[in-house]
């Protein structure tokens, strides 16, 4: 299978951040760093736009999920707010992580800090129609915790 190409541009700010890259030959997302010019406290309860100081072109067919490095949530309550976030392939902006601190106390992020990771998934584009019903299904309109514990 042939991997996608995802272009970057480095904006002035990232400095000598590297891109994204992979922790380990398994991994499915890539670690995306703050591109920052002085640390940036986030207090408890509180949410920040973080910069990634990279552009980014993601190939047609594709979107770009920035989604919480796991790490960041168990051990200090900061996630990405919009979990996943979607870059779609249409963007070319720069890449940022809506980060959320759910944590009991304050959250430093420094230069070159893993904020983030990144995930390069294939979309389908849907074909959407109005009809008068829906087929049955056994669960029918159950929904939110219908099935079970």
């Amino acid at each position: 299978m042939t991997r996608p190409i995802v272009r970057f541009v480095r904006l002035s700010h990232a400095g000598d951040l590297p891109l994204p890259a992979y922790q380990s030959p398994g991994a499915a997302g890539a670690d995306l760093m703050a591109a920052l010019d002085t640390p940036l406290v986030m207090a408890p309860g509180t949410r920040a736009l973080v910069p990634s100081g990279f552009m980014v072109a993601v190939p047609a067919g594709f979107e770009m999920q920035v989604r919480p490095r796991s790490g960041l949530a168990a051990k200090h309550g900061v996630t990405v707010l919009n979990a996943p976030g979607t870059v779609d392939s249409d963007y070319r902006g720069e890449v940022m992580a809506i980060l959320v601190n759910h944590g009991d106390a304050a959250f430093t992020i420094r230069h070159g800090d893993r904020i983030a990771q990144i995930v390069i998934a294939p979309v389908t584009a849907a074909a959407f129609e109005e009809v008068g019903d829906l087929d049955e299904t056994d669960r029918g309109a159950a929904g939110f915790g219908s099935t079970g514990r």
